[in-house]
């Protein structure tokens, strides 16, 4: 297979964008969802059926969280390892990616809180150092509130980090699997980057660089080590009990296996779920469960991390790029997504080598949905390698997050008319299991599309910069 240009082609995260055009001003209180309470009660049958579903699309494994009040309802369904067969659980712990982003935006918020940070001072005010020689212009002109909006317009360090990306190999993956790279240096190779624009030029441009230069103002205000203070002052406010940063290339307790496929390119996938994640620092490089992020941003958008203050700041939005023609409205750390008939959902979602995840609240932080999942880049490119070949993966993790936040299959969100059911996805060659609650595993639901093309968030897997074209090197 010719592959002309892979990363550009499918920046960031396999996750899609919502329908509904987000909202670019700030928020504030949202319209109340049109359901009426009694529909509000969460469909078992309907969450089992959908998440075996998606497993049976061709997603290896999967576990979810949802929540609507105090009705709660987790499940999983699929494989931990597909080699012996070993099923997931709904606790399983996970590389939640750049969900990590809100939760260093909070602890940022907190010290602006005490007075130590100024959104719109300029980081050099905290960390002159980063930024020598020529730099030093570029950083007197980024204030703090810029990293935390991606308006900062530094470049991306992923590529810098694993260079064979470039060149459409995934050789660097296996080789520095367990390399330490220090956040120094990481934002070294950042300004390194092109830079994608003029400091606070809107639309934003995401990158990865902003939020270790978060970190490392974190760790001048406070004295301590950025892990040190998130554990303490957001992680254990929030009551997460299996939330943390591996101090190891290892994931403390029970997990799965997360593969990559890397649109084709390492064919069978491969597991990275044993990876030394200092090159993600504080821009990606926390584990979690579904249950623990669910509890997080209830917290958080109900005052309990940070005030309502500091909460109306984190969510105004400004448009930030995530790739060619796709842009989210994102505010310092979250980004918010409108869904007719369901709300205003605030949220983020993550994705490193093998490992996805997903998780959005409601504006009053009643519904929630946070899913992990552990194949990733499993689109495969056309055969002029320009355009990713659609997925029924991609259809059925649609239909999850619809059912999760909206509606049981077979209604449109909101109107509580039936509708006609749409393709059921194909079932993957890989054997199947599940674990969770029991209930249908009928295919796709019905609806109006919720999920469509376009990609959430450019992460950690891909980094924010377009690969020129270039002839694949196979490893």
């Amino acid at each position: 297979m010719r592959i002309k240009r892979l990363v550009g082609s499918a920046v960031g995260t396999t996750l899609l964008l919502f329908t509904a055009v987000p909202t670019a001003s700030a928020a504030g209180t949202t319209a109340a969802p049109t359901r009426s309470a009694a529909r509000d009660a969460l469909d078992r049958t309907a969450l089992r059926g959908t998440l075996d579903a998606f497993h049976e699309a061709g997603m290896y494994g999967t576990y979810s969280a949802v929540r609507e009040g105090g009705d709660r309802w987790k499940g999983a369904s699929g494989l931990a390892d597909v080699d012996t067969g070993r099923k997931v659980t709904p606790n399983m712990r996970h590389r939640i990616g750049s969900i990590s982003k809100t939760f260093t935006a909070v602890a940022i918020l907190q010290q602006v809180e005490k007075g130590r940070i100024s959104l719109d001072a300029p980081v050099t005010r905290y960390v002159p150092d980063l930024f020598p020689g020529a730099d030093r212009q570029r950083g007197d002109a980024i204030t703090v509130r810029m990293l935390l909006n991606h308006t900062s317009h530094l470049g991306d360090y992923v590529l810098g980090a694993f260079p064979s990306l470039a060149q459409n190999s995934t050789a660097s993956l296996d080789e520095h699997r367990f390399r330490t790279i220090r956040p120094r240096e990481l934002v070294r190779l950042g300004l390194a980057a092109p830079a994608t624009g003029s400091p606070g030029a809107q639309p934003g441009s995401y990158s990865n660089t902003n939020y270790v230069v978060a970190g490392l103002i974190l760790e001048k205000v406070t004295g301590q080590k950025a892990a040190t203070y998130l554990t303490r002052h957001v992680i254990d406010r929030a009551g997460l009990h299996h939330t943390a940063f591996p101090r190891t290339p290892y994931i403390k307790g029970p997990h799965a296996k997360m593969y990559e496929s890397f649109y084709g390119l390492i064919d069978p996938p491969r597991d990275y779920s044993v990876y030394d994640m200092s090159w993600g620092y504080t821009a990606g490089a926390l584990t979690s469960t579904m249950d623990d992020l669910n509890r997080f941003y209830a917290k958080l958008l109900t005052g309990k991390l940070i005030g309502r203050a500091s909460l109306a700041q984190m969510q105004r939005t400004v448009p930030v790029n995530v790739g060619p023609g796709v842009a989210i409205d994102y505010g310092l750390g979250i980004y918010t997504l409108e869904i007719p008939g369901c709300g205003r959902f605030w949220g983020h979602d993550g994705g490193v080598f093998g490992a996805g995840t997903l998780s959005l609240t409601r504006a009053d932080g009643e519904r929630q949905l946070s899913l992990g999942f552990t194949l990733m880049k499993y689109q495969r490119l056309n055969e002029d390698g320009t355009a990713l070949e659609p997925s029924p993966i991609d259809e059925a993790l649609n239909v999850h997050v619809a059912t999760a936040l909206c509606d049981a299959p077979g209604t449109d969100a909101g109107t509580g008319t039936e509708s006609k059911p749409s393709a059921k996805p194909s079932k993957s060659s890989k054997p199947s299991g599940s674990v969770g609650e029991s209930g249908s595993s009928a295919g796709a639901a019905g609806g109006e599309r919720v999920l469509p093309d376009g990609l959430v968030g450019v992460d950690l897997s891909t980094g924010g910069q377009v690969v020129s074209p270039a002839a694949p090197v196979l490893n």
